[in-house]
């Protein structure tokens, strides 16, 4: 099946331009020149979206932001700043990739492929996931165990650690987190995820395991090998 892409970039030569390539690709294209265009359009749930920072209504971080509520899709930045502090940035809104402007088309080209690919693998998770030959989370009876021991953990809990090792290597802010799991649980905010988190790194280092949710600070937590 052909694969959607949302491109929202207001410079309209550079858009032209990228969705000849990826039709030439063999995707599906769709284009918005601006903020408010690429959250209606992004409504469609495109399967990946390239998103620009710098535009004149609503910026590609606040887009971001709005989006993230109801997209699950990768989303790559694509910006001229530079500075490790606007990554950082861009990250915390949710964003999974940053291509700073002016980008090889090609480069740009196997990024998204690899983000697609990334997408499809962990649509197909498998039933258990074995590491390290003793840590082991079982999927479809949903329990967390460590050298043949039941780890005790609570349904968020495990929604988290689920959410975590199915995207190896992902960032995922807290707010991200919370919109995944807690979703419209008005008596709970996004600091309630990092205190579920807390408590599950807790009860894995207690139980022996090691640390395979990192936290990258400023930005967020990430599943590692």
């Amino acid at each position: 099946m052909r694969k959607t892409l949302l491109i929202i970039d207001d410079e309209k030569d550079l858009s032209a331009m990228l969705k000849q390539y990826f039709e030439l690709k063999d995707y599906n294209v769709m284009l918005a020149e601006n903020g408010i265009s690429g959250i209606e359009k992004a409504a469609k749930q495109p399967d990946l979206i390239l998103l620009d920072i710098n535009m004149p209504d609503v910026d590609g971080l606040e887009v971001c932001r709005r989006i993230r509520e109801y997209v699950t899709c990768p989303i790559l930045f694509l910006t001229a700043r530079i500075e490790d502090q606007d990554k950082l940035d861009g990250f915390s809104a949710g964003g999974d990739d940053y291509i700073v402007k002016p980008f090889s088309v090609s480069e740009l080209g196997a990024r998204v492929a690899a983000h697609l690919r990334r997408e499809d693998r962990s649509g197909q998770a498998p039933h258990r996931l074995l590491l390290d030959n003793y840590f082991m989370i079982d999927y479809t009876t949903h329990q967390v165990s460590n050298s043949g021991e039941v780890i005790p953990l609570t349904p968020k809990e495990y929604e988290i650690i689920e959410l975590l090792s199915t995207h190896p290597g992902q960032l995922f802010s807290k707010d991200r987190i919370f919109d995944h799991i807690w979703k419209m649980d008005s008596d709970a905010d996004s600091n309630t995820a990092m205190e579920h988190i807390s408590r599950l790194r807790a009860k894995l280092a207690a139980a022996g395991c090691k640390p395979y949710i990192q936290t990258v600070w400023g930005v967020g937590y990430k599943w590692v090998k």
